[in-house]
């Protein structure tokens, strides 16, 4: 602002603004890996490298337990078998949810959408309800008891499901495929044949004294229902090669008394115009179903 000699009526008043505005250097770049040595390293191809690297050693790992133990394969399926429904592992927590009165029968609704929902919903809005900017689990008390319960609640209702389960099984004399295969296993490796079901792991067998009259005692037993009429098996075991397996007096004493999930034919056989010499018969027969002859 200026002041002249004039008087007051004629004085002028002038205002000087600064519009200087800072020269702009262009596009600056970011400091690169080289900025922080021992900090970083070049994305191509360091650290691209390494990721590979662990990729393959996993890849190869897989493929090579995949070619040493082939798939183990369960029993062909039986829809007239009697077995306890269960869901794998990792959904027995819902499972055992499920059953509790509020969750099923005239509240499914509520089971399956009310309370499901609000656990997502709860999941989805966490991240806007819990805006602190702290990390550590002690110094967020609310998001870490939630966390902590949900995981006891997992665990709880996963073995109260299990505990359930293993009742139903004694309870029904019922024993679970996989403690079939694996009793199988271990009896094929101690005579050292073949653990797995996988085919074309080991040859066919065939049949013994194929037009054996047995094999008509076979049939008209209701062996067929479960060994299928060409013995490779159906809802139960092949009986190829039984004979490597089982003895005469035991394969009588399986037909009589039952083995694992089989009931006990012998009734059964009698009813169909059996008699104790046709079963001894088709025992003996059964012994002489061996791989090799």
């Amino acid at each position: 602002m200026a002041h002249g000699h004039k008087s007051d009526d004629q004085e002028k008043i002038i205002f000087v603004g600064d519009s200087r505005v800072r020269k702009g250097a262009g596009f600056i770049t970011p400091p690169d890996y080289t900025a922080y040595p021992g900090k970083s390293e070049a994305f191509i191809p360091n650290f691209l490298l390494k990721e590979w690297m662990v990729g393959v050693v996993v890849l190869v790992g897989i493929l090579v337990l995949t070619i040493s133990e082939p798939a183990p394969l369960g029993y062909p399926a039986n829809p007239s078998a009697s077995v306890i429904p269960m869901p794998d592992w990792y959904f027995l927590f819902l499972y055992q949810y499920l059953k509790y009165p509020y969750a099923s029968g005239d509240y499914v609704l509520l089971g399956v959408l009310g309370v499901s929902g609000v656990a997502f919903g709860a999941l989805l809005l966490a991240p806007f309800l819990d805006t602190g900017k702290e990390r550590r689990f002690y110094k967020r008390p609310i998001a870490s008891s939630l966390m902590i319960l949900s995981v006891m609640a997992v665990f709880y209702l996963t073995n109260v499901a299990w505990t359930h389960y293993a009742h139903e099984l004694e309870a029904s004399g019922q024993k679970p495929e996989h403690i079939q295969r694996e009793e199988e296993a271990r009896e094929k490796h101690a005579q050292g044949l073949p653990t797995s079901n996988a085919p074309g792991q080991k040859e066919e067998v065939a049949i013994v004294e194929k037009d054996n009259p047995a094999m008509e005692t076979f049939k008209k037993a209701g062996c067929i229902g479960c060994h299928a009429a060409d013995m490779k098996g159906a809802g139960g075991p092949s009986l190829r090669g039984v004979g490597d397996k089982h003895s005469q007096e035991e394969i009588l004493t399986i037909i009589k008394e039952g083995y694992n999930s089989m009931p006990a034919m012998y009734d059964q056989a009698i009813a169909q115009g059996l008699t104790d010499d046709d079963i001894n018969h088709l025992a003996e027969w059964l012994a002489k179903q061996k791989a090799e002859q």
